[in-house]
């Protein structure tokens, strides 16, 4: 019996025992949708191989795809923003390798390759060369070709990452200032700029850099920065007080939130020396930002990431699916989970993301939903404890013991702040 046969039947019984098994297979993200009915039994009691391949091949291929409301991202962004085969906003016309080795250059040019620009990630050890494909070829086909040239090096998509759940309307404000680097940073946040000057912040250590161009205010990063380390009459978030350092990856740009960005501002982070990074957002699986992430890890640096608000039924959603990070969920103020937060081993932690005030632009308060604001939480708390100690004192929601919904349980319920204590106006709206 060969190979495909062998492949195949495990697909199918993956595919059985799932179908046999509802609630194991709703622990599984982007695989608890109902599963149609199995294609008839050939004479020899199985499904012709072609057709079970297919089969399986379309399972796995619907987990992948991207959520809609990314999927739309490429088509606002005037043509600057491509898609990946499952959907996946990607930079037009940009092929990301890393660790290229100077063997496999020569060929890569010959080949009609044409190299945009190389950064070298110092304090991660990792150098990203982003290609342009050769002329007349699509995206899709130039990654092909290349993968098939066995350059030796990773080689994959320069993806989008957007918030864990993108705000409507228009996110960003003006420049936002530098500040002054903080002696001894302890929080690290990538998403958008953000206001020190806001009531909120005034009493932290801010100091932000921009990545896609000058660092600019951003309605999700400033929230996400006030759940961290805010701290204003009753308002409280994570570490009150504590220094932060703020990457913006976004820029106010339809480019903003791509993997090198990321991987770039992660660089940053690492090299001050800053212990816990918080990553608000969501994308797929991504070889740059992987490598780059488990780089840090090395290095000793505890990243935590929102699972996203994608739905229960959603693909896996990354950074909070890549191993060692640390994944939060959202419960709303009857400590219910969100039903549109993800499920799935990924969820470490429950934190509050519903019914609860967070800053906003012009010194004021909003209201806010979404996992987004639920990792800032944690992620400003693993400053001053460790995730043993947070996982022992978190209150167990769910099943007994950890489980896909609320991860060990809920931590933090001292950061959410009612927003009629604060008179908060409106919401942030997800889209």
């Amino acid at each position: 019996m060969g190979e495909q046969f062998w492949r195949v039947l495990a697909a199918l019984l993956t595919v059985v025992l799932m179908a046999l098994s509802p609630p194991a297979m709703a622990q599984i993200p982007g695989l608890s949708r109902s599963i149609p009915s199995l294609p008839p039994l050939g004479g020899d009691g199985m499904p012709p191989l072609a057709d079970t391949d297919h089969y399986v091949r379309g399972i796995v291929d619907e987990a992948l795809q991207a959520p809609r409301r990314l999927t739309r991202l490429a088509r606002r962004s005037d043509r600057r923003l491509d898609v990946d085969p499952n959907g996946w906003p990607v930079v037009a016309r940009e092929i990301v390798v890393i660790d290229l080795g100077t063997r496999a250059r020569p060929t890569i040019l010959a080949a009609g390759y044409v190299i945009v620009r190389e950064e070298r990630l110092e304090a991660l050890g990792i150098t990203s060369t982003v290609l342009a494909p050769p002329r007349r070829m699509s995206l899709d086909e130039a990654m092909e070709m290349l993968e098939q040239m066995n350059v030796e090096a990773s080689v994959g998509y320069n993806h989008i990452h957007a918030p864990a759940g993108a705000i409507a309307g228009s996110p960003y404000g003006g420049l936002a200032p530098a500040g002054v680097m903080p002696v001894r940073p302890r929080l690290g946040l990538i998403d958008s700029g953000v206001d020190p000057s806001h009531p909120a912040l005034a009493g932290s250590p801010i100091a932000q850099r921009g990545f896609a161009g000058p660092p600019r205010m951003g309605a999700h990063g400033l929230a996400v920065a006030s759940l961290m380390v805010g701290q204003s009459g009753s308002f409280r978030g994570g570490a009150p007080g504590e220094a932060l350092l703020v990457a913006d990856i976004y820029g106010g740009q339809s480019t903003g939130g791509a993997s090198t960005t990321l991987a770039r501002a992660l660089d940053w982070l690492v090299s001050e020396g800053v212990p816990v990074i918080n990553i608000s957002l969501v994308g797929p699986r991504n070889a740059l930002v992987e490598r780059a992430i488990a780089r840090a890890q090395a290095l000793g640096v505890t990243i935590v990431a929102a699972v996203g608000n994608d739905g229960p039924a959603a693909a896996p959603l990354y950074p909070a699916s890549y191993p060692a990070v640390i994944g939060v969920t959202a419960v709303t103020g009857r400590n219910s989970v969100l039903p549109e937060a993800a499920r799935g081993p990924q969820v470490d932690f429950s934190a509050p993301g519903a019914d609860m005030a967070a800053a906003t632009q012009a010194g004021g308060w909003t209201t806010v939903r979404g996992t987004s604001f639920a990792a800032p939480i944690v992620a400003g708390m693993l400053t001053r404890t460790t995730r043993a100690t947070l996982a022992r004192d978190a209150l167990d929601l769910g099943l007994p013991g950890p489980d896909p919904v609320y991860g060990v349980g809920l931590v933090g319920s001292a950061s959410r702040t009612e927003p009629r204590s604060v008179g908060a106006r409106g919401r942030l709206r997800l889209q």
